[in-house]
């Protein structure tokens, strides 16, 4: 019987086993800090009150973070707060995933991106939820592929959401609990 060289062996096996595939790594990058430098978005709020409700709640940047904190009503229909930032586009069409680092009060909130996209004349918004423990930091990656239309509340079948063109990242709670939140982030990324 022959014996097969060491190299003749390798070859073989080479041969009979699939190369496993390199993993794509996807480089993280800071889109907000809250550090108040020149190219850092502003923050704005829109509650429910647009509508007729009567919750409260609303953005201040402090100390290198955002701090999102109100107090949600269900009185008149109402039922939801949120924060948005002005003045600052992405490109995240390297991207496939969204990552934030927060400190939320244990309730449920959204990540919500808008780009131009509208449906019967009104702005569509890309949102998914993430719950939060009270008091512990953590970083919650939501993939963009999660991420679903919706207006007004009401979710969409489409358009899906162009990464190329957000022209707007926002947090939103409409969890259904009377009462006061407070979520507090970080910095937020894209992965």
């Amino acid at each position: 019987m022959r014996q097969l060289s060491l190299a003749a062996i390798a070859l073989l096996y080479s041969l009979a086993v699939p190369a496993e595939a390199p993993a794509q790594e996807h480089a993280v990058r800071t889109l907000m800090d809250f550090d108040n430098g020149p190219g850092e978005a502003r923050w704005v709020a829109v509650n429910d009150g647009v509508m007729g409700g009567r919750s409260s709640g609303g953005p201040t940047v402090a100390d290198g973070r955002l701090e999102f904190s109100g107090t949600l009503s269900l009185a008149n229909n109402g039922g939801f707060s949120s924060v948005r930032s002005v003045g600052r586009d992405f490109d995240l069409s390297d991207a496939s995933h969204m990552i934030l680092r927060v400190r939320g009060d244990g309730r449920r909130y959204q990540l919500r991106l808008a780009t131009d996209a509208r449906y019967r004349g009104m702005p569509i918004s890309y949102g998914a939820g993430f719950d939060t423990t009270a008091g512990v930091w953590a970083e919650v990656r939501l993939p963009l592929a999660a991420l679903r239309p919706t207006v007004r509340g009401s979710t969409l079948q489409g358009p899906p959401l162009d990464p190329s063109r957000v022209g707007e990242i926002g947090l939103l709670i409409a969890d259904k609990r009377e009462g006061a939140f407070t979520l507090l982030v970080d910095w937020i990324a894209a992965e």
